[in-house]
């Protein structure tokens, strides 16, 4: 209660739940003077059953989560969003049914013992050694900053919003638990699932792939596709507006002159190169890597593997061509490599902000004062200090390690530079550690060697890049209607129309073009397109490596396609190898129509196969697949007689059943096959509950107009 009360003199957010005023107790002013997330204005970017969720309050939660993140920021945006929603509609829920969380039981959410904390808190801090427990060091750590009002500004937003999450997951399992402790799975049920486990079903079979038919013997008609939509509409329909957006994509190439004038620059590097003394600075400045381990001939390139490790120290061999780059690389240094390294540590855990990797590094300096000046032994200190539990009893003692068992800064330490006897402090993302080598092992005797490199992907020059960029304006000016484009390429044997698929106002991902700020703008122009126009902007794509401009687009809208059932026009590039098997199948079928298995075996070179000890809830069979069709029509299926021909997933069967038991099922079984059937149902609650409410509450999606 200190805490608390230490935490509320500086600090306030009110978190309206259940109808109980909840003070977080680390925020201090983050939303002063700020709009509320469900406020009202031209900022408003969705509404969740009118409660207005204003995009400024979205970017803080963005910032304050995603500061420092790479990956894909419109999914992390999706992610968001989803909270936002899940969170409006759970508070709701729980507020309704008097569902709320206290103080003191957030305050076991976020610090309490391992079976109170929250998943979010123990999935983000998790001990880095071991995932399954928590890293108690940092999290006292963030408690103590709370406490002493120590905790930086930037890290105050994210654990604001990070305690937000905390009541929204447990309110939510809350809400889980009440349907789940009201599922019931009735006798009668039971017995169905008894005998859908216990009746058992064992067949011959023959499968005739659909490749047996080549495409050119099946036509596809219009009605073909309108029949396969109209029988699988569920797979189809959508619950708002879609788009398709045809594009052209022109890749961007390195030319021969490119590639020479790059293998020209590793060569005028050369000289320099073999007379500098830092190299690892001079492979920096030359798009090149240094790496302080030493590496074994099998872990070159086998273009330079032989000359390298014959070469004197200080040899420079290249330009040499390894991948799409020209590299060249000097010889440092050589060793004998060891098999293996006995060390000990001390650890002091860091959360990694540079307060607590200082006082590591400060604790860690203290300790070797004391060992370097023989009045404390190592053992005896690290049983005292070391935070890593799993050796500190054994006086910080690793055993012995392999080459690239230990993370790589104490790696290099203990197999490269230490010398045994000696102590010395390394760095790594567990902490500061203090290390000795006591034994290294040679068996071997395998030598290795440090290298540098200096490196020049193969990539286009400028020049090139404007080239194609001009020629690629000049079809984009001439050409500002899907009929003119689609005629130049036509026209064109370098130059295709591709189609992308259906998308929705918020989607961020373009099919093969994949997702990124290209491909959101394009579906972002699509929504405000109308059909037939062809984009006024050339979209730019970049090597996710190199980073060089590596395709341009130009995009049309095709088609707009109103909420509901897709038409056959919108849709018939994507579903057209499941029509053209569907017509297969029928073909198929009407051949080997009553024949006996081994008859259609020997027309089709297949085999005869059998299934056995099948049961109706399968869904995957070894030799089968997914081909939930043909257990249904083996359990239907008489006793020794031939089925008709049946299309499945991957091609057509045909079946004879030859077993088919009666089933087991004994009243003493009921009981635990109702607690499996509700176990089983209850597993469902934690996804699908959410997904339920979401389909029944009025949702306006804005988000289109901000990014």
């Amino acid at each position: 209660m200190a805490l608390i009360g230490q935490i509320r003199k500086n600090s306030w957010i009110m978190i309206v739940l259940v109808g109980l005023g909840l003070f977080g107790f680390i925020v201090m002013d983050m939303f002063s003077g700020q709009q509320s997330v469900f406020g009202s204005g031209q900022n408003t970017m969705g509404s969740i059953n009118g409660r207005k969720l204003d995009y400024n309050e979205f970017s803080r939660a963005e910032q304050a989560l995603y500061s420092n993140s790479g990956g894909d920021v419109f999914g992390r945006r999706n992610a968001l969003w989803n909270y936002f929603v899940e969170e409006s509609i759970v508070k709701d829920e729980a507020k309704a049914l008097g569902l709320g969380v206290s103080r003191d039981e957030l305050l076991d959410l976020e610090f309490g013992a391992d079976n109170k904390v929250s998943p979010i808190i123990r999935q983000r801090f998790a001990d880095p050694n071991n995932p399954r427990v928590i890293d108690r060091n940092s999290l006292n750590q963030i408690k103590q900053a709370i406490e002493t009002d120590q905790i930086n500004p930037q890290y105050r937003s994210f654990w604001a919003h990070q305690e937000k999450e905390i009541i929204k997951d447990r309110l939510q399992s809350k809400l889980n638990g009440l349907v789940q402790q009201g599922m019931y799975t009735p006798t009668w049920m039971a017995e169905l699932a008894s005998n859908d486990q216990n009746q058992k079903v064992e067949f011959a079979y023959v499968k005739v792939p659909f490749d047996e038919i080549d495409d050119g013997n099946v036509e596809l008609t219009d009605a073909d596709y309108q029949n396969y939509l109209t029988e699988n509409a569920g797979l189809y329909k959508q619950d708002e507006e879609t788009r398709k957006v045809g594009y052209v994509s022109f890749d961007v190439l390195p030319t021969q002159s490119d590639s020479a004038n790059l293998r020209k620059t590793i060569s005028d590097l050369i000289p320099k190169f073999k007379s500098s003394t830092d190299e690892a600075v001079f492979a920096e400045n030359n798009y090149g890597s240094y790496d302080a381990a030493y590496v074994k001939k099998d872990g070159l390139s086998p273009a330079i593997a032989d000359e390298l490790f014959n070469a004197e120290v200080g040899t420079v061999v290249g330009p040499y061509l390894d991948g799409n780059a020209y590299n060249a690389v000097k010889l440092i240094d050589r060793m004998t490599v060891a098999d293996s390294v006995r060390s000990r540590h001390i650890l002091i855990r860091s959360a990694g902000d540079p307060i607590s990797l200082a006082q590591a590094q400060k604790t860690i300096d203290s300790l070797k004062t004391l060992i370097d000046a023989g009045t404390h032994r190592f053992d005896s200190l690290a049983v005292k200090f070391s935070q890593d539990a799993s050796n500190a009893s054994k006086g910080g003692d690793l055993g012995s390690a392999t080459p690239g068992m230990m993370v790589k800064p104490f790696n290099d330490l203990i197999f490269y530079d230490a010398e045994p006897g000696k102590v010395y402090s390394v760095t790594t993302r567990f902490g500061v550690h203090l290390v000795e080598v006591l034994k290294r092992k040679y068996i071997k005797n395998e030598e290795g060697v440090k290298v540098a490199y200096v490196r020049q992907s193969i990539i286009p020059s400028e020049d090139t890049r404007k080239n194609k960029y001009n020629e690629v304006m000049e079809i984009l000016g001439n050409n500002r209607g899907i009929e003119a484009l689609t005629k130049v390429v036509n026209d064109s044997p370098d130059l295709e129309m591709e189609e992308g698929p259906l998308v929705k106002a918020n989607d961020f991902n373009f099919g093969e073009l994949g997702s990124g700020q290209p491909s959101r703008d394009i579906i972002k122009w699509a929504f405000t397109a109308d059909k037939g126009d062809v984009s006024p902007t050339i979209y730019t794509y970049q090597d996710p490596v190199e980073l060089y401009e590596n395709k341009y687009v130009i995009a049309t809208l095709q088609a707009i396609q109103p909420a509901g059932m897709p038409t056959v026009a919108n849709l018939k590039s994507e579903i057209e190898a499941l029509v053209r098997n569907q017509k297969k199948g029928e073909f198929l079928a009407g051949k080997i129509g009553g024949q006996q298995l081994d008859g259609i075996a020997n027309s089709y070179s297949s085999e005869v196969d059998t299934a056995r000890n099948v049961n109706f809830s399968s869904s995957y069979l070894q030799g089968l697949g997914n081909e939930p069709k043909v257990i249904a029509s083996a359990f239907n299926l008489p006793l020794n007689s031939v089925s008709k021909p049946i299309t499945g997933n991957n091609g057509v069967y045909v079946l004879k059943v030859y077993n088919k038991p009666a089933a087991a099922t004994t009243a003493a079984n009921i009981p635990a096959i109702r607690r499996s059937t509700s176990a089983t149902a209850k597993g469902y609650v934690a996804s699908q509950l959410i997904q339920s409410m979401k389909k029944n509450v009025d949702i306006t999606d804005n988000r289109s107009k901000f990014y």
